[in-house]
């Protein structure tokens, strides 16, 4: 630590801004609108952001589901106001902004559209951390010449890195195959924030070694880690790390850029960014929050969530099992299902806890729990065991395959293939369904990922409905005084 703390920026660390993307979609569910972006969209350009994660993720569903607004448009519109810092989104690969894997000629045409409306970088990553479902992504980002940053989803079986799964070698081999693969950067997306300091500063050395590639950290303060993880990284030669304007920050989203800046200060990897200039940014977030505000988890006084340190649940997961239980009136039965979920994972391959394995893995264990195990079983939990959304990190349980495929549609057989090749092209079909609904390229990809509520949304959007009240931007309170 001696030597970073050396005058003079010698190596500075690159910032990509979250705020836009991920840090309202983990602190506001995702419903911050565009409107709201553009008062300090220039200001954002000017700051030296590596870039900007504007998009991707769930805001393409939040945005036409919940507040009217059309994705494609969102991009486009920042662009005008934002150009030099380069737009990043967020792709879960083969699933793009959905929940199961799409064909590749949705795919394709998806890729295509989005490089088409601003998007730079594709941050690509995979649940199960199979690369084979980035293929048909990387091969479009790379035609369209844009910039392909390989993720590795970082879990863990136990407080720390180690074990027979997520060792030290199963990240370093994964970073070798993204190589070949032709990665720009390569990302440790730890997306419930498990990430610890000293872990972090291993793994970011021994990558070091075996690799001149970039690489990136994104995590979450979920379990009140983060900041302290970003310091060791930074220390051991992190390239590039993820961050939010502080009202953003925290809690289950990124670190705060401000207080890291100003940590920097001086150092061989000072990031150059002025925190007087950051200040007013987040002075209009704090203005525009109470708009926001309803969405915002207050059921707990602590920032932190420490059960994450015990169970590795990400706190998106959890939201979803209570979600759940309420409905079932077992609520009382939680404390059983946390139990459960390392059971219900480990037979299912020991996949990583990331959209959509996630809700996967932790809707049968609630199932488990509450009907006995496997006495019901989810269709999407049939699919993950068959191999519908590709290879797990560790075998699955032949016990439970057999019991779980007994009576599947597809057959008995699991499939080993890249999960892709079983699907067939849908947009010509898709095509024929919405009609003369869907007026565009960018009408038609909104109804093949989402049928139901994307065909509503186009309802809306040509006036053959009406939106709803509550869909239209709600008005902060002080905007609403004396009217």
């Amino acid at each position: 630590m001696e030597d970073i703390m050396r005058e003079g920026p010698v190596n500075p660390v690159k910032i990509q801004d979250n705020t836009f993307r991920d840090g309202h979609q983990s602190i506001y569910a995702t419903r911050m609108r565009t409107e709201d972006m553009l008062p300090i969209a220039e200001q954002m350009d000017e700051m030296g952001f590596w870039a900007m994660e504007v998009w991707g993720g769930a805001t393409f569903d939040t945005m036409h589901r919940f507040l009217g607004e059309d994705p494609w448009e969102r991009p486009k519109i920042l662009k005008k106001y934002i150009r030099r810092t380069p737009f990043t989104m967020l792709l879960r690969g083969q699933n793009l902004v959905g929940y199961r894997n799409y064909p590749d000629d949705v795919v394709r045409a998806f890729v295509d559209k989005s490089c088409e409306v601003g998007i730079d970088i594709f941050r690509v990553f995979d649940a199960l951390n199979d690369i084979r479902n980035f293929e048909t992504c990387v091969e479009r980002i790379k035609a369209n010449g844009k910039l392909f940053e390989g993720a590795i989803c970082y879990s863990l079986t136990q407080p720390h890195l180690g074990g027979d799964v997520f060792n030290m070698e199963y990240y370093l081999k994964m970073a070798r195959e993204l190589e070949a693969m032709g990665v720009d950067s390569i990302c440790i997306k730890d997306m419930a924030g498990i990430v610890s300091p000293y872990d972090i500063y291993d793994l970011v050395t021994e990558l070091k070694k075996i690799t001149k590639i970039p690489l990136h950290l994104h995590t979450h303060y979920t379990s009140g880690m983060a900041s302290m993880s970003y310091l060791k990284a930074i220390e051991a030669g992190i390239d590039i790390v993820d961050t939010c304007l502080a009202p953003y920050a925290l809690r289950t989203s990124m670190p705060a850029v401000e207080p890291l800046v100003v940590s920097l200060q001086g150092t061989k990897r000072d990031t150059g960014l002025d925190v007087r200039k950051l200040i007013p940014l987040g002075e209009h977030l704090e203005k525009i929050v109470p708009k926001y505000q309803k969405h915002l988890a207050t059921n707990k006084l602590s920032l932190i969530d420490s059960g994450v340190l015990a169970h590795q649940i990400p706190g998106g997961m959890i939201s979803n099992l209570v979600s759940q239980l309420k409905e079932m009136n077992a609520l009382d039965r939680l404390n059983e299902v946390h139990a459960e979920i390392p059971s219900t994972r480990k037979d299912a391959g020991t996949p990583p806890l990331v959209t959509p394995t996630s809700q996967i893995v932790g809707v049968q264990a609630v199932m488990n729990v509450v009907a006995g195990r496997y006495k019901m079983v989810t269709n999407q939990f049939k699919d993950l065991i068959y191999g519908l959304y590709g290879k797990t990190p560790t075998p699955i349980d032949p016990e439970v395959q057999k019991l779980v495929l007994k009576h599947y549609k597809r057959g008995q057989t699991p499939v080993t293939g890249r999960p892709a090749d079983y699907l067939e092209p849908e947009l010509a079909e898709d095509k024929k369904k919405i009609g003369d609904l869907a007026k565009n390229d960018e009408d038609l990809l909104i109804y093949a990922l989402y049928p139901a509520t994307g065909e509503q949304f186009l309802k809306w959007k040509y006036g053959i409905e009406p939106m709803p009240e509550n869909m239209k931007p709600p008005q902060a309170p002080e905007e609403t005084k004396g009217k």
